[in-house]
């Protein structure tokens, strides 16, 4: 419940539930930095990512290494 009122409390949950998607999502779309905690098959899911990026570009820093390189989201990224 903490995660969905502060996208920052994803640093303190338990780590199952940093690999729920659906909780993962509500934490970057409040705060993009929230990717930093999530689950490594998280930080490789390109929406997930965009929409972490959307929010704050510098969320970039902490998705899989191949979503670094992707145009789209690099552009996003800059956006912010």
């Amino acid at each position: 419940e903490a995660v969905r009122q502060d996208g920052c409390a994803l640093e303190y949950t338990a780590e199952p539930l940093t690999a729920d998607r659906e909780l993962v999502l509500e934490a970057v779309r409040q705060y993009g930095g929230a990717l930093e905690w999530a689950a490594d098959p998280l930080k490789a899911a390109r929406e997930l990512v965009l929409e972490a990026v959307r929010q704050d570009g510098w969320a970039l820093q902490y998705a899989a290494e191949p979503l670094k390189a992707d145009r789209e989201l690099v552009l996003e990224a800059m956006r912010q």
